[in-house]
């Protein structure tokens, strides 16, 4: 039997033969007609084709990769083994650009993670490593006695896993003061609660001798743990803070879950994602957290307005608006300090953005929304969800797996947010015009820090090119001023904010912004971080770039900051950091600047850095043996390797932050995990 191809074919040659020798000639002039028509309709499309491809390239802003992109790997005794996978392509036809992936043991971060800037500073160690390597390097000695000596603070603080919750609270006086800490900051950023009804909640507590519900209690700690970072100079409550974290991740581990798919319970894990990153109790591995928090929430279908769902009250709709609202603002938060895409689109949702409402409206049977000329308890949340799609396309733009966006692509993302923000400011320029309520410092403050360190993050895949290339000099002047901006809004003590002289007296640390970053983790501090990098580079490149005979006119106001930076390191480590490894870059980085301003030759710049390093791990280690109440000398480093100086908290697992290994590989070369498992944390400016 014949496939039916050739069945047809052998049926049209028979009736081809059987039709008139007359029709014959007709037929194939028609037959010839056909095909000729054919062809030009052919020869119009591909020249269509053509002609639409070259409009493409023209207009499109969008470059396409290089096919094959490159995977460097370095490895040497200070930095260690990693790889950085760079992706080329030609924007425009014109400049080639990077899109850098850093590759680390099981995890890749994307351009907008800290470690893209840090990897910039690999020289500050390669000039040192001959010295580290060297068996008598008291640097290495320090480091490890330090990392000892950090694991013994830890271990005070740290309770046993699991950590079922007790009923038992602090003091009345001080958990109101706890409790008005947390009301006066993450609350007025990130809305979750509605206040009166947790107040009152809150104050049954002290008058009844009901025993109160589990949940509730939980959720009371949680506040308490959050409150306790903004409580006082040095964060005195942390060890409480950690127990509280843990008492509420064991509760909410629980593995019937179902008994917590409600909206206290979506609450509490809202303000625990919020609480293990700025305590950071696992806060390394945020961005895993909200990808569960985002999937609870689409399961309890917070994503679909409630105007699309069954009747509620006001206070409930506004309370879905409010969480689904918080909860869009830490996935994109979690994409950008991690550097992973967003995994978030507009299309995922239709829910309005919270109403203008105060909290007491919304005790009322029927209450009317303010007009957004009138401030409210939601000012925040809205302002930041006006600017959300335009940050969500920033975070794709650097994050997302296909995204090739071109320099163009970065210019008009930063306009527009810049538009955005603008009518927000103009909204607060009417407040202050008006008698009434008002945003608080801190408020406007921190989303002042958000937009610019969206603003700041747009530019960062062009910084590296801007230094040596003047196309992208717009790029250099956003991410410097941007930085400066970020670090004036958590620091209006600076010199920078003051025109004061930095002195050698402790920095203030009294403003609650000031404290929220200095005290806790997460989002501010990585930002405050990151701008203190980029100034570095900045201003080093200042530096290495002057060939005149003259004074050198770098920017006064950039060396300020750096020198700042290592004085704000330190209150870090005063208010119960233990990794060191921050207080050990500003150190450096200070040196290196320092030694560029004076004219340092470049042969004596090793030694100027060796011995910023072992000053500043001297003054760390005293520092740490009066915390740990023991004598740092008593630690020989074979009693360190039998105590396991490799050793992960199983609560934090595997999840160490990537330079680690990549800027403090010592001796022989093999990774020391000092950096790599110290509450895995980054350096932290």
């Amino acid at each position: 039997m014949l496939p039916p191809t050739a069945n047809v074919s052998q049926d049209s040659s028979t009736a081809w033969r059987s039709v008139p020798s007359s029709s014959k000639g007709s037929w194939s002039r028609t037959s010839q007609s056909a095909v000729s028509e054919v062809e030009s309709l052919r020869s119009k499309i591909q020249r269509l084709e053509e002609q639409l491809s070259k409009v493409t390239q023209g207009t499109s802003s969008s470059p396409r990769p290089d096919p094959r992109p490159s995977i460097e790997t370095s490895t040497s005794g200070i930095a260690g083994t990693f790889h950085i996978n760079r992706e080329s392509r030609l924007d425009d036809g014109r400049h080639a650009i990077s899109r850098n992936v850093v590759m680390h043991k099981s995890r890749l971060f994307g351009p907008s993670h800290w470690a893209q800037g840090a990897s910039m500073f690999r020289e500050v160690f390669e000039m040192i490593e001959p010295h580290i390597r060297k068996e008598d390097s008291k640097a290495v000695t320090s480091l490890k006695k330090c990392k000892e000596l950090a694991r013994v603070i830890k271990a005070q603080r740290t309770p046993q896993w699991p950590t079922p919750p007790t009923s038992d609270l602090p003091p009345k006086g001080v958990a109101d003061e706890l409790v008005d800490c947390y009301l006066r900051t993450i609350e007025t950023t990130f809305r979750i609660l509605h206040i009166p009804t947790f107040k009152t909640d809150y104050d049954a507590l002290w008058v009844t001798d009901a025993k109160p519900s589990i949940a509730f209690t939980v959720q009371l700690k949680l506040v308490l743990a959050l409150g306790a970072i903004t409580y006082d100079d040095y964060f005195s409550m942390r060890p409480s803070a950690v127990r509280w974290v843990y008492e509420a991740h064991t509760w909410l581990s629980d593995p019937d879950f179902k008994t917590r798919l409600n909206i206290q319970s979506l609450q509490s894990r809202v303000l625990l994602m919020i609480a293990r990153e700025c305590i950071n109790v696992g806060g390394d591995s945020t961005w895993i957290s909200a990808g569960a928090l985002l999937r609870t929430a689409l399961y309890m279908g917070l994503h679909r307005d409630p105007s699309h769902l069954p009747n509620r009250t006001t206070l409930a709709a506004e309370m879905r608006r409010r969480l689904w609202n918080t909860i869009m603002e830490l996935c994109l938060q979690a994409s950008i300090v991690s550097g992973g895409a967003p995994l978030l689109s507009l299309a995922d949702f239709d829910c309005e953005p919270p109403g203008n409402f105060d909290d007491e409206q919304l005790l009322a049977e029927d209450p009317v929304a303010k007009g957004d000329e009138e401030y409210t308890q939601t000012f925040i949340a809205r302002a930041l969800r006006q600017t959300w799609s335009q940050r969500l396309s920033i975070a794709k733009f650097l994050n997302d797996l296909n995204s090739y966006g071109s320099y163009q692509d970065a210019l008009e993302l930063d306009a527009e947010l810049r538009a955005s923000y603008r009518t927000i400011c103009r909204t607060l320029r009417g407040y202050s015009l008006k008698k009434g309520p008002s945003p608080s410092s801190f408020e406007t403050r921190v989303l002042d820090f958000i937009i610019n360190y969206y603003l700041c993050c747009a530019h960062l895949p062009f910084f590296e090119p801007s230094l040596r290339e003047a196309a992208y000099a717009f790029s250099r002047k956003v991410i410097v001023e941007s930085s400066l901006k970020l670090w004036c809004d958590t620091y209006p003590s600076s010199p920078l904010v003051t025109s004061l002289p930095l002195r050698d007296e402790p920095v203030s640390n009294q403003d609650t912004l000031t404290r929220l970053v200095t005290c806790g983790f997460g989002f501010f501090r990585l930002g405050s971080m990151i701008s203190t990098m980029y100034v570095a580079l900045e201003l080093k490149t200042q530096l290495q770039d002057e060939d005149s005979l003259g004074p050198n006119p770098y920017r006064r106001d950039l060396f300020s900051l750096i020198s700042e930076a290592k004085a704000r390191m330190w209150t870090t480590i005063e208010c119960g950091e233990t990794n060191i490894k921050g207080y050990l870059l500003a150190s450096m980085i200070t040196a290196q600047i320092e030694g560029l301003r004076q004219g340092a030759e470049k042969s004596k710049m090793p030694d100027l850095l060796l011995q910023a390093a072992e000053e500043a791990e001297q003054r760390c280690l005293a520092f740490l043996e009066k915390k740990a109440g023991q004598s740092a000398s008593s630690l020989d480093v074979s009693m360190m390797d039998e105590m396991g100086l490799n050793r992960t908290p199983a609560f934090m697992g595997d999840w160490e932050f990537i330079m680690s290994e990549a800027f403090f590989n010592l001796g022989n070369g093999e990774p020391i995990s000092w950096v790599l498992n110290d509450e895995n944390r980054p350096f932290m400016m």
